[in-house]
């Protein structure tokens, strides 16, 4: 079983001490390919030096909505420069927060509209993050002008309207530990099985969202834990989960052009 975790943050501070033993964990439990995300120009920097550093990783590079109020239109080109290493298969994680507001709505919004821009020219596909946004992420992707949008909604966790959406803008969904979890994940256990699977992702968002399996003796979640949710979503879809792993593998090399 090859696995592909489509989301973490390696460049994170609690792995500093034993980065080295988590990414060979992961190579053991089978998930031999990870995309590292940037959500800042520092972050991104990190992303694609960890990447270039080892096999298997690739890089994403963005501004998140959180940190948009320190963007500018010198990060902007900082991180466009940096998107021209080979090993940077991604644009993002980009979106609109409205829960926490750490950035203005209308930074949220602006930088969101241009980063679109940024991707479509460079031909990368996006990674989105949104919450709460009362239907103006939405808004936002069906009034930008692109031909034919890739990426995928990072830790998808909507309803049935939103993720019908998402489907036919041609977006993948991207799954995490929270579906593992008894009653935070309920409802999207009740979604999977709506999700064609030409479209599904798994991912960590490491060190967040442990899954459940894990989540009784460890607090910070890392790539090897994919399998668990791979495994998850295969059971609440009643698929093998072989063939089901292989389907994944395929959607994330695709959508970040890489090799099968």
């Amino acid at each position: 079983m090859k696995i592909f975790d489509s989301h973490c943050h390696l460049d994170d501070k609690s792995y500093a001490k034993d980065l080295d033993a988590v990414i060979e964990r992961a190579r053991n439990a089978g998930v031999t390919r990870m995309m590292t995300i940037g959500v800042n120009k520092r972050t991104s920097v990190l992303a694609v030096s960890l990447a270039q550093s080892h096999t298997g990783i690739y890089a994403s590079v963005g501004v998140h909505p959180h940190d948009v109020k320190n963007c500018s239109d010198f990060t902007i080109q900082d991180l466009t420069n940096l998107a021209k290493n080979k090993k940077v298969r991604a644009w993002g994680e980009i979106g609109l927060d409205f829960n926490r507001m750490y950035s203005p709505r209308q930074d949220q919004e602006k930088w969101f509209e241009k980063q679109l821009e940024i991707a479509d020219k460079l031909d990368l596909p996006m990674i989105f993050h949104e919450r709460d946004s009362n239907g103006r992420f939405l808004e936002i992707l069906k009034n930008h002008k692109s031909t034919a949008m890739k990426g995928v909604v990072h830790c998808f966790s909507g309803n049935r309207n939103e993720l019908d959406q998402y489907l036919s803008l041609g977006l993948h969904i991207g799954i995490t530990g929270i579906l593992t979890i008894k009653s935070r994940g309920a409802q999207l256990r009740e979604l999977v099985p709506a999700i064609p699977a030409d479209r599904l992702l798994v991912e960590t968002d490491a060190p967040y969202l442990v899954p459940t399996p894990e989540k009784n003796r460890i607090r910070r979640n890392e790539p090897a834990f994919v399998k668990s949710v791979l495994l998850k979503l295969a059971e609440v879809r009643i698929e093998d989960p072989e063939e089901l792993a292989q389907i994944v593998w395929q959607n994330t090399c695709r959508l970040y052009g890489l090799e099968v």
